[in-house]
């Protein structure tokens, strides 16, 4: 695949794409005779996982890391394992952000909600009033 069915396929910008190459958040991709990147289904495998884990907040930084030991082979399991459990507490920790603010959005609108039906506003809970 080229660069540009690779950004159109995955809605990322080419700057975006030669970035994560340049910096090492993706392998380094082959090239063609002519130097246009050539990118395989392996490779494109490897822009996938820094979408996903870029979506998620997981830091570049981290990423790099990631395919440094990937690629010193089957001895850096462990620390990849790792790894990715320390990726997976931060966005757990996300998650569980998101999940307050959706109970609070939730009773919230619940409490509007009654106020249409009954014409009073109330709150049953002092922590969700403003």
């Amino acid at each position: 695949m080229t660069i540009k069915e690779v950004c159109e396929t995955h809605d990322i910008t080419p700057d975006t794409l030669r970035y994560y190459e340049r910096v090492g958040v993706i392998p380094t991709v082959n090239r063609t005779k002519g130097g246009i990147r050539d990118y395989s289904e392996e490779d494109v495998k490897w822009v996938e996982n820094a979408i996903c884990m870029r979506n998620a907040g997981v830091p570049v930084e981290m990423l790099i890391e990631y395919v440094k030991l990937f690629q010193e082979g089957d001895a850096t399991l462990m620390a990849r394992r790792d790894l990715l459990a320390e990726a997976r507490e931060d966005v757990q920790a996300q998650l569980d952000k998101f999940q307050a603010t959706l109970d609070r959005l939730n009773y919230k609108i619940s409490r509007y909600e009654e106020a249409l039906r009954t014409g009073v506003l109330s709150w049953n809970e002092e922590t969700y009033k403003k």
